[in-house]
């Protein structure tokens, strides 16, 4: 049974023009022109066809992968939902992950909600991929942005003064 993969990216609705999906893996050229890439696949776990979350790296064409990090369906709240629904407990193997079997019709990753994982990829690619983001659609994380305060005037302090 397939993953779907290019439908799970799709459902990431990435901003990057220049990519594909090879198998089940996303290779992306975030900037234009540049040597870097990004490359996106599913982790396993130790359960055979089952994908536990993705794995995110920035590879170079000649010195190969630079960094990679691993963004777990858990931590991201994936499959918080469906499991709440199904009463699916941690510490199973069908916790937090998906599968390759599935119901016809159906996405293997069926439930998922992808907005943790979307904000993890974008936190991620603007350190290795400036700009990459630059066209900025409606705000995912509108209630957790952080602001800069204005910090309280200066004043001087009993220190000697010349």
């Amino acid at each position: 049974m397939s993953l779907q993969a290019p439908e799970f990216f799709a459902e990431l609705c990435l901003p990057f023009h220049d990519h594909a999906v090879v198998g089940s893996t996303y290779f992306a050229a975030p900037v234009p022109g540049a040597l870097l890439r990004l490359r996106i696949d599913f982790t396993g776990t130790i359960h055979a066809d089952t994908y536990g979350g993705l794995r995110v790296a920035v590879v170079h064409p000649d010195r190969g992968e630079i960094d990679a990090v691993a963004l777990s369906f858990v931590d991201h709240g994936t499959f918080h939902r469906r499991d709440e629904a199904t009463d699916t407990r941690p510490n199973t193997k069908q916790y937090g992950t998906f599968d390759k079997y599935h119901r016809p019709g159906r996405p293997p990753w069926d439930g998922a909600v992808t907005a943790g994982l979307r904000d993890a990829i974008e936190q991620y690619t603007a350190v290795w991929f400036p700009g990459a983001w630059a066209a900025p659609g409606p705000s995912r994380t509108a209630g957790r942005t952080a602001h800069r305060a204005p910090g309280p005037p200066a004043s001087r302090s009993g220190a000697r003064t010349r």
